[in-house]
C-alpha cells in the first residue's frame, strides 16, 4: 500500500525539525505516524535498527497494543509526519482493510528483521563447548 498516495492532501501534517525526536523509548504511545517527507532513525536500546524513509510507519506498535514505546524515532532530516491517534486508526481499519493489512505487514517485517538480528547475535556468541575447550583442550578428546 502506498501510504504517501493514500494520505495525499492530508491537512494535519506536523513538521519535525532534523535532530528532534518524534517519540522516545519507554514513553506512553497514543499516536502513530506516517512519515510523509524526510527520514528518521529508529533506535532501540541505543542501537540503530532502521532508517525510515517517506511512506514508513512509526510508532504503530505502541498504538496497537496500548503499551509504552519500544523504540526512539529521531528526525534525520526535516520531516513532515501525519499523526494518527487511536480513534483515527480504528476508523482507517474499518474503512480500509488494506490499511490494516499494511500495518500488520510492517510489524511482521520488523519482527522478522529483529529475529534475524537475534539469531546473528546468538550464533556469534561462543558456545559452552568453545569456552571449555579454550580453557581445557582435553575436553575435545571426551
Amino acid at each position: 500500500m502506498d501510504l504517501i498516495s493514500h494520505f495525499q492532501g492530508a491537512r494535519n501534517l506536523v513538521f519535525i525539525q532534523a535532530g528532534v525526536p518524534l517519540f522516545n523509548e519507554g514513553e506512553p504511545g497514543h499516536t502513530m505516524y506516517v512519515l510523509m517527507e524526510g527520514s528518521a532513525t529508529v533506535i532501540v536500546a541505543g542501537h540503530v535498527i532502521e532508517i525510515a524513509d517517506p511512506g514508513s510507519l512509526l510508532g504503530e506498535m505502541a498504538l496497537v497494543d496500548s503499551s509504552v514505546r519500544s523504540a526512539t524515532a529521531i528526525a534525520r532530516s526535516n520531516c513532515y509526519v501525519l499523526p494518527i491517534n487511536m480513534t483515527q486508526f480504528d476508523l482507517l481499519v474499518r474503512e480500509s482493510p488494506e490499511f490494516a493489512r499494511h500495518v500488520m505487514m510492517v510489524m511482521a517485517g520488523r519482527l522478522r528483521r529483529m529475529n534475524q538480528r537475534l539469531l546473528e547475535a546468538v550464533y556469534s556468541e561462543p558456545t559452552i563447548r568453545d569456552i571449555l575447550t579454550r580453557s581445557n583442550p582435553a575436553v575435545l578428546s571426551n
